[in-house]
């Protein structure tokens, strides 16, 4: 059984990818960076999963499951 995914919080999501807190924001808007998660009502994390996989392709990173802009001009 796989362990659970652990959520991180801002300042680990910092130190991890060398990134500032302006640019993870505006990555997010762009839809370049993983989304936070709600875990209460003043508090958000990133899932860890995530961030590695952010991490380990900055430039491939897409949502899992999400709709990739490319596909438009693929078909034509």
């Amino acid at each position: 059984m796989p362990a659970p995914d652990r959520i991180v919080r801002l300042k680990t999501v910092l130190a991890r990818t060398g990134l500032s807190r302006s640019t993870i924001y505006r990555k997010i808007a762009e839809g370049t960076f993983p989304p936070q998660i709600r875990i209460s009502v003043n508090g958000a994390g990133w899932r860890e999963s995530d961030i590695n996989r952010w991490i380990e392709d900055p430039v491939a990173w897409r949502p899992r499951g999400g709709f990739n802009f490319d596909d438009r001009w693929r078909d034509g």
